[in-house]
């Protein structure tokens, strides 16, 4: 029998860990670092989310010992793409957590949330669009069986609160603008990945969909099972849209299923997934917790 597998995912807002063995997860945890903040402005790596990263893979390495952990595969995103000081992190991380981290493109990253996304899935529902919006970036990525067309586009939960959200409660003219400019980036994925008209199931990944899936059931922060393979309608996605950006950051961090360090970015994050809820017109989005760790993993085993 093979040891243990592990996949980890530095992202913009959210470091994470999946141990994986024979199919079956034997950890899957997350560290909220914000690594990401303020690389618009700055083009680094924030200094403070670098720390935070470090101590969580020290972390990681202790639960990779304890679970005899035979092989590891850690990838970068978004934010790393573009950061000058990406080098310097990595060494440090390398020092952390024991393996060199990869840096990879955005199509990469579709392919893999969509070969992670897609694998318990019947064949019969597809064709399949799996929506991974993260902190820096959201990847569509359409197939069946295997992925067909991918598109990486520069609309993230990090980078639009940072960009376009400047008070506490948004200003309707601040929501407005986020929603303007995923509908922008919407109307290129459009036009770009002509399978999109065809898709029969979406599926959407990663931490803005399963928090505002949790924030909907009103289930506990981290609780995956609850949300996977939920069915989130249009009107749902929008109701929990009005009640987390009409209420001041103080009283956000309440909501049930929010976890409070996501609850800032949570603004620009759910803005992206009700825009394109309305431009591709998906009603319901089938909530995903297998994501791009999954396709790590099932690459790996």
């Amino acid at each position: 029998m093979a040891d243990p597998v592990a996949a980890i995912d530095c992202g913009t807002n959210t470091l994470r860990l999946l141990v994986s063995h024979d199919g079956r997860d034997l950890v899957r945890t997350e560290t909220i670092t914000r690594i990401g903040a303020g690389i618009d402005r700055t083009g680094r790596l924030d200094d403070a989310g670098i720390e935070r990263a470090i101590q969580a893979l020290v972390s990681y390495r202790h639960i990779l010992d304890s679970h005899g952990v035979g092989v590891v595969r850690m990838v970068a995103t978004a934010a790393a793409r573009s950061a000058t000081n990406r080098d310097d992190f990595f060494a440090r991380a390398e020092t952390a957590i024991g393996v060199v981290p990869e840096l990879i493109s955005g199509d990469e990253e579709g392919e893999l949330a969509f070969r992670g996304a897609t694998a318990g899935l019947d064949a019969a529902r597809g064709p399949f669009c799996v929506i991974d919006i993260g902190g820096g970036s959201t990847e569509f990525a359409v197939g069946t069986s295997s992925l067909d067309q991918v598109l990486s586009v520069e609309m993230g939960s990090v980078r639009f609160t940072e960009q376009y959200v400047e008070s506490d409660p948004p200003l309707p003219e601040e929501l407005v603008a986020c929603i303007s400019v995923a509908e922008a980036y919407l109307a290129d994925v459009t036009r770009e990945l002509s399978q999109i008209a065809d898709v029969a199931t979406f599926v959407g990944v990663a931490g803005t969909v399963t928090t505002v899936a949790a924030v909907e059931l009103g289930s506990a922060v981290g609780d995956h099972d609850a949300v996977h393979h939920l069915e989130l309608t249009r009107a749902a996605a929008e109701d929990v849209f009005r009640t987390l950006v009409t209420e001041p950051l103080a009283d956000r961090v309440h909501n049930p299923g929010l976890h409070p360090d996501r609850a800032e970015v949570i603004v620009g994050g759910s803005a992206i997934l009700v825009a394109t809820m309305r431009a591709l017109g998906i009603d319901p989005l089938l909530v995903s917790s297998h994501d791009l760790l999954d396709g790590i993993v099932a690459d790996l085993g």
